[in-house]
């Protein structure tokens, strides 16, 4: 393609030197027009020459051979006027499509001009500003009104109100309590709150969300050109009446005016453009494209395989239900075990934590802990002597055996609590489905997903008993990621495929599938790097507008590549039979431009928005 940084400089020629050929006729000087005009067109041809040079060495046939003919054409039989106009169409339409790339990409541009850099710490009973790669975990922030959170952390006291739309797309600000996670990159829309570091800067949310939004913007496979599929057709089509018009005239000037119609700028120009608008509005909405051809290809979905752990589920333990043996209390039960649990790096152990503070329990602190990894902890909370772990962990420190409860559903956790030598209880933690699956399945169909299948690596019980109810075809369980892979491939014969997952053990079928989606920025970086998609914000629900958007920037597309070729064609059979000369035709070629492209552009901002409860037409 023309160099960008040209782009503008040719189109300026263009416009002056057709100006100046203007000036010359009108001020007595005509004879010096079409050596003007002609040597206004002969840079764009170059420029042009070479583009159409380097697409053949990839390979690639387009429809920019059709605008080289109408230019060489017209000079060749002297329409230098003709000439003139193609160009300034032609580079224009470049000029505009630089434009309209760089203000739909100003949503994604922008991720990368939040960025933060430099965060304001508590240390030694005063404030010091530091680089923001310099915070470690267990720093305490001072998070300003209108400051940009700079890594993930938990707020330390109080209420912080967060605006997160320039990530999720969510208009609305977010309440978050002491002792809930905060999410960098937010910005802080309510009064001052401090800030405890969960993770450095390189780490958090936000900054893999920069190194994707980069990631998209260097590494990006080209763009679908709806209109090149039907290039060597059009092309010969337009050959042909060129052709005919001149053998069955005698007169050259009707093949240049079919040439001149015929140059296809709108149909070069509006489809990409459509597909950029398309990966801005996704963005504004937390959804991360990597590219016009995944966009294109999302928009002809029909099959949906899932992950369950962190995708179709929470992917995370909950608290859901405890229970207590006599003279035993429910939330002192949780209290003592989450307070122990502090000391815990174990994922069960931090989900306790977590639902003991959602519940504004006040957390004591623990002392003399030991750990077994794996099997549970001990330790004195507020003088009671209390044991957190597996069943056959806590009977051993209790030394009696604890009886095994009934009634355990599949795929939950029971974690055994003694307190001062006795079995007070058991906390059942699962893993439950995210809110609002049901009518994501729903809405699925709506968009034309034909079928739906579970592929998980967990057991087939757990598997099923998640799913019992779902709209879900089909429930592939005890999966290794080859296996993913294998269920991928086999659903290809029902149509395209995207696989949607978040972990590790996914990346294989991300890969593999016609567009993967990898959940949120938090997920697994190998996830995040082979999907074609990313959701910013970790919502499984996003998949629908996300499908949405591109069957929407699709449509605009296609309307493109066929309101351009209907109106190339007629004009070029008024041409062939010589009611359209060349400079008629050029200019009304130039109003073809300005409509298919401002068209393309809806794609951008057109129809309803794509924000919660808003869908586009």
């Amino acid at each position: 393609m023309i160099g960008i940084s040209l782009r503008p400089a040719l189109f300026a020629i263009a416009v002056v030197g057709l100006s100046a050929g203007f000036v010359a006729r009108v001020t007595g000087f005509g004879a010096w027009s079409g050596p003007i005009w002609a040597a206004t067109a002969i840079p764009v041809l170059i420029a042009l020459l070479i583009e159409i040079f380097r697409s053949l060495r990839s390979g690639q046939i387009g429809l920019d051979i059709v605008a080289l003919l109408s230019m060489s054409a017209a000079l060749t039989f002297g329409e230098y006027l003709a000439a003139a106009i193609v160009a300034l169409m032609y580079s224009g339409g470049r000029f505009l499509e630089t434009y309209a790339d760089r203000k739909a990409r100003r949503d994604m541009s922008q991720l990368l001009a939040r960025a933060p850099r430099f965060a304001m710490l508590h240390r030694d009973g005063a404030l010091a500003e530091i680089p923001i790669d310099a915070i470690e975990p267990g720093d305490r922030l001072l998070i300003r009104r209108g400051d940009v959170v700079p890594v993930d952390g938990v707020v330390a006291e109080g209420m912080a109100i967060l605006d997160q739309s320039a990530l999720t797309g969510e208009a609305m600000p977010v309440r978050q309590k002491a002792g809930e996670e905060v999410m960098s990159g937010a910005a802080n829309a309510g009064e001052a709150f401090d800030l405890v570091a969960s993770r450095r800067a390189a780490e958090s949310t936000y900054a893999a969300i920069v190194r994707l939004v980069e990631q998209a913007g260097q590494s990006r496979a080209p763009m679908s050109r709806l209109a090149d599929r039907y290039s060597l057709v059009f092309l010969g089509i337009t050959v042909a009446i060129a052709g005919l018009a001149w053998l069955l005239t005698g007169d050259p000037i009707r093949a240049v005016a079919v040439l001149v119609v015929a140059t296809p700028c709108p149909l070069i120009l509006a489809v990409p453009i459509a597909w950029v608008s398309g990966m801005s509005r996704a963005a504004r909405s937390g959804i991360l494209v990597k590219g016009g051809t995944a966009l294109e290809t999302m928009a002809r979905i029909k099959v949906l395989v899932i992950d369950k752990t962190g995708t179709l589920t929470i992917g995370m333990p909950e608290v859901t239900d405890i229970r207590c043996a006599d003279m035993f209390q429910p939330d002192e039960i949780l209290r003592l075990a989450a307070s122990l649990d502090q000391a815990s790096q174990h994922a069960i152990a931090a989900a306790i934590v977590a639902n003991a503070r959602r519940r504004g329990l006040t957390l004591g602190v623990p002392s003399g802990v030991a750990e077994s990894p794996g099997e549970g902890v001990t330790g004195e909370v507020e003088g009671h002597r209390v044991a957190v772990g597996g069943r056959h962990y806590v009977s051993s420190k209790l030394g009696k055996p604890i009886p095994r409860k009934q009634g355990i559903a599949p795929g939950t956790v029971t974690v055994a609590v003694g307190i001062d030598g006795m079995h007070a209880g058991e906390i059942v933690l699962a893993d439950r489905l995210r809110e609002g699956t049901q009518k994501l399945l729903q809405n699925l169909r709506e968009v034309g997903v034909d079928r739906v299948v579970l592929a998980t690596g967990d057991r087939a019980d757990v598997a099923h008993a998640v799913t019992a109810g779902l709209d879900i075809n089909s429930v592939r369980a005890e999966l290794t990621p080859d296996g993913k892979v294998l269920v991928v491939l086999s659903e290809r014969k029902q149509g395209p495929v995207m696989m949607a997952g978040d972990g590790v053990n996914d990346a294989p079928a991300l890969a593999a599938a016609d567009v993967g989606v990898a959940m949120g920025a938090r997920g697994a970086a190998a996830s995040a790097q082979a999907a074609d998609v990313v959701l910013l914000v970790d919502d499984v629900n996003r998949i629908v507008p996300a499908i949405r958007i591109a069957q929407y920037s699709r449509g605009i597309a296609l309307q493109s590549v066929i309101a351009g070729i209907a109106l190339s064609g007629l004009a070029m059979i008024a041409a062939a039979f010589g009611y359209l000369p060349p400079v008629q035709g050029a200019i009304l070629q130039e109003v073809f431009d300005v409509a298919v492209i401002v068209n393309a552009l809806r794609a951008l901002g057109g129809g309803a928005g794509t924000g919660r409860g808003r869908e586009p037409a």
